[in-house]
């Protein structure tokens, strides 16, 4: 009987009949606002420190010290951006960083991925071992690694250069390498099995089928790369002193150290040089979110 009432509703109207929602199922008014509230609260603190970098970077070289502080600067001075290449070594510090992430991306990406489909792919002696040595590195946190690394490149003479910055990323990380393996996991193993008839060997599998079927996860790779590697202020606070050597974070912070012989620091160009140093992971992240959504997927469950 309510089939039939139901077809000939739809017959009759031509819209099958809604159900309504039960009253009881429906969240409660006082805690969607309270949510929102909460959101909306978080949402502003987040971005305040943004905003007024930004502000700050427009204006003169007295509104960041001015008491009542303003929310907007009187007058904005575009040129604050062009003064930071003219006025400070900014210019030495942004090309040092580009010196330190651009290998470190690359070394990164490509290391990972052989890493990844070795222990995806080849059924070597000890591979469960190797794999779990690597998840087990991710349970070190890098402050506990500090003091026998300094050591290390102390004793192959790089301190003060920009290989202890460099090298580590090369080598690839316990993170990269278990992505690109769970990645490389869901790829066929037919398509290795068809390359081989054509003669080609593991090397020539790693290039020209897994390479191009992981781009999101090597995307993915790249992305968290840049975003370390570019920000990092630990690592050069330890291994550099020479402050032509200076990458951008650390540069920043030296600018801020004038006035400990009795001046006020530039905190516009200071925040100008902050704009240069956040607007790229902003961008790299925001269109490279769903490359990075779709490496993040191939994690799912952990396959020994």
């Amino acid at each position: 009987m309510t089939a039939t009432a139901t077809h000939t509703e739809l017959i009759v109207t031509g819209k099958p009949r809604r159900h309504r929602r039960h009253a009881g199922h429906r969240t409660p008014l006082g805690f969607r606002v309270s949510t929102y509230v909460v959101l909306g609260v978080g949402a502003i603190l987040m971005i305040l420190p943004l905003l007024w970098m930004v502000t700050t970077s427009l204006a003169d070289s007295k509104y960041a010290t001015t008491f009542p502080p303003r929310f907007l600067p009187e007058t904005f001075e575009i040129d604050n951006y062009i003064r930071i290449f003219t006025d400070t070594d900014l210019g030495t510090y942004f090309v040092n960083s580009l010196v330190i992430t651009v290998p470190s991306i690359v070394g990164q990406v490509l290391s990972s991925s052989m890493a990844g489909y070795a222990l995806a792919r080849l059924r070597a002696p000890g591979r469960r071992f190797w794999f779990i040595a690597t998840l087990a590195t991710l349970m070190i946190p890098y402050e506990a690694t500090i003091i026998p690394t300094f050591v290390m490149f102390q004793y192959l003479d790089w301190i003060n250069t920009f290989w202890p910055l460099i090298v580590p990323q090369i080598v690839g990380s316990g993170y990269s390498i278990f992505l690109m393996r769970q990645f490389i996991m869901q790829i066929p193993t037919e398509y290795d099995e068809a390359a081989r008839l054509d003669g080609l060997g593991f090397f020539g599998i790693w290039w020209r089928i897994v390479v191009p079927l992981s781009a999101p996860a090597m995307a993915t790779v790249a992305i968290f790369t840049f975003t370390f590697t570019w920000g990092n202020f630990l690592g050069p606070l330890i291994y550099i002193s020479d402050p032509d050597r200076y990458p951008l974070a650390l540069g920043l912070y030296a600018m801020t150290q004038t006035s400990n012989v009795g001046q006020t620091p530039e905190w516009n160009l200071i925040m100008a040089g902050g704009m240069l140093l956040t607007v790229p992971m902003v961008l790299v992240y925001y269109f490279g979110q769903r490359l990075v959504y779709e490496g993040q997927n191939s994690l799912g469950r952990i396959r020994v």
